[in-house]
């Protein structure tokens, strides 16, 4: 990777990788899957949008409205999915789901989807993102309740901004925000 991205998105990369490593190791998944998601999950970033699109049209890998739009920042995800499995040879799909999903999420994500996707969110080079010291002291506590609150702050600042809003976000937004939903009232009732 260090051969293929900018210094600035490798240095990304690495925060990633060493990122989703250490919550793979306090929340139990395999490290050495965090490390290899991580490292490749911006593998595709480095080409053109419409090299994206190519690679995606000839795996037949379907694209969502936002993927389709002109230099969307999404597109990569599924185009460095496509990359891990062809040019890096990785075959293990959740490792590959990882790299896809990293940049919408999904309902009912793995362990290891949702580690990258917040590991992402929270590398140590990350300094812009919204609510980023709540999040990051989240991720350490609840992965889920990290999860969620990564995408209630993406919504919010896409309809902020005008930006367009992935279905994929708004459908893992909702199915999370059910779940913890669920969650407080089932202790809630539990209490009394």
């Amino acid at each position: 990777m260090e051969k293929k991205l900018e210094p600035k998105r490798y240095e990304h990369t690495l925060g990633v990788a060493y990122t989703a490593a250490n919550l793979a190791m306090i929340y139990g998944e395999d490290i050495d899957k965090a490390l290899t998601a991580g490292m490749l999950h911006d593998c595709a970033k480095c080409m053109s949008h419409s090299r994206q699109a190519a690679v995606c049209t000839q795996n037949h890998v379907a694209l969502s409205e936002a993927e389709a739009m002109e230099n969307s920042p999404l597109l990569h995800a599924k185009a460095g999915s496509v990359l891990a499995r062809t040019k890096y040879q990785i075959r293990d799909e959740d490792i590959l789901n990882a790299i896809r999903y990293h940049t919408t999420g999904r309902p009912n994500m793995s362990l290891l989807e949702k580690i990258v996707y917040i590991a992402d969110y929270i590398e140590p080079g990350r300094k812009h993102a919204q609510n980023l010291p709540q999040v990051r002291r989240l991720a350490y506590q609840d992965l889920d309740a990290a999860l969620r609150k990564i995408l209630e702050d993406t919504l919010a600042y896409l309809s902020q901004k005008g930006g367009q809003v992935d279905s994929m976000t708004q459908q893992t937004f909702q199915f999370y925000d059910h779940q913890q939903r669920e969650q407080n009232s089932q202790g809630a009732s539990a209490i009394y």
